[in-house]
């Protein structure tokens, strides 16, 4: 069987702020489907980063400084928690779905590494963000989870919750899945696509910006950002 047909796990992050090396995390969403698509289990995380929140990433998702100290966990706990629950998930071959997974995963690495935890490797992964730009690489339009979910059909309420965003993006792609024949099979084979398949989108679009700055240059990682 397809891994949409299996069980799977969607899951996203809320953060800090927008550069993944240097964000920390606010709030932890894992929602486990069954072969249906039904949702079985999940898990939330509720952290406090032990920094100020800057109000620009508490007006995405909501939470407040004084929210996360008052009732998060602390962060070394929780990074801890988050970690090992996606470890086992991989280690047990249930493919992991994130969109624009690059950011949530290389967030994961760079908070496991703050806090003296073994980094993950992630795989297999899979990224609606990726296989839409892949097999609609020409459509216009905004390509955002919530632009995304609206085009294959998919209700996301509650955007910028981590719980709704990690549920959606199983959605987005099952959704893609069944259009398109290509996306269907080994969960490990389309892991290994996508790493293909980020670079050429990443090479691609930076050679459209070098037409306006001949520096532009763009990472081709997939699905975490390297440390230096």
């Amino acid at each position: 069987m397809s891994w949409h047909q299996q069980i799977r796990a969607g899951f996203d992050l809320e953060t800090t702020g927008k550069d993944p090396k240097q964000a920390l995390i606010v709030t932890a969403s894992l929602v486990v489907v069954d072969a249906s698509g039904r949702p079985s289990a999940s898990a939330e995380w509720l952290v406090d980063p032990g920094v100020p929140i800057p109000e620009e990433a508490a007006a995405v998702h909501g939470v407040s400084t004084e929210r996360a100290q008052a009732e998060g966990m602390e962060a070394g706990r929780a990074i801890s928690e988050i970690t090992e629950t996606l470890r086992d998930l991989f280690s047990a071959g249930i493919p992991v779905i994130a969109f624009n997974g690059v950011y949530d995963f290389t967030v994961m690495d760079r908070e496991a590494r703050r806090h003296g935890l073994t980094p993950l490797t992630p795989s297999p992964v899979i990224d609606p963000f990726v296989l839409d730009k892949q097999m609609d690489r020409f459509r216009r339009g905004k390509r955002t989870l919530s632009a995304v979910s609206e085009h294959y059909g998919v209700s996301l309420e509650n955007a910028h919750t981590s719980a709704a965003d990690a549920l959606a993006a199983v959605q987005v792609a099952d959704a893609l899945a069944a259009k398109y024949e290509q996306l269907r099979g080994d969960a490990e084979q389309l892991h290994a696509a996508q790493v293909r398949w980020k670079a050429e989108q990443a090479e691609s679009f930076e050679q459209y910006l070098r037409k306006k700055d001949p520096q532009a240059s763009l990472s081709r990682a997939w699905p975490v950002e390297p440390p230096r």
